[in-house]
């Protein structure tokens, strides 16, 4: 190869919607759970209710993510799950960013540069 060439060509199962580490985490935390309340994922995503509302807005869109509305009591509640599609997406993200680091770490391994400096 090369070396100009590069080493770690685009991956088409990279899913650009999870390239954003807000949205990423969101579903990751939903696929950890069955049903999540609205509060906890706002609290543990560190989001204000506006940011966290917009970034399920898109994923709902996407079909990541499940919303339901519901009482607890007479106090409004809203809940959130990764739907399957959402969890199989994820999971397909997830290993094509694992081999995108595993070829990094290979081809690191593998360079012989010319005139390194040496240990010490």
């Amino acid at each position: 190869m090369s070396p100009r060439r590069r080493a770690l060509p685009g991956n088409s199962d990279l899913d650009p919607l999870l390239l954003d580490p807000t949205r990423l985490g969101i579903v990751s935390l939903l696929a950890g759970a069955d049903w999540c309340e609205f509060g906890f994922v706002r609290d543990t995503a560190e989001l204000t209710d506006p940011a966290l509302s917009k970034q399920v807005t898109t994923l709902s869109g996407s079909g990541y993510v499940e919303v339901r509305k519901g009482y607890v009591g007479k106090t409004p509640r809203t809940w959130l799950r990764a739907t399957g599609d959402g969890r199989v997406r994820l999971d397909r993200h997830l290993a094509a960013l694992q081999g995108i680091v595993d070829a990094a770490r290979a081809a690191g391994a593998a360079h012989q540069p010319e005139g390194a400096p040496a240990d010490g």
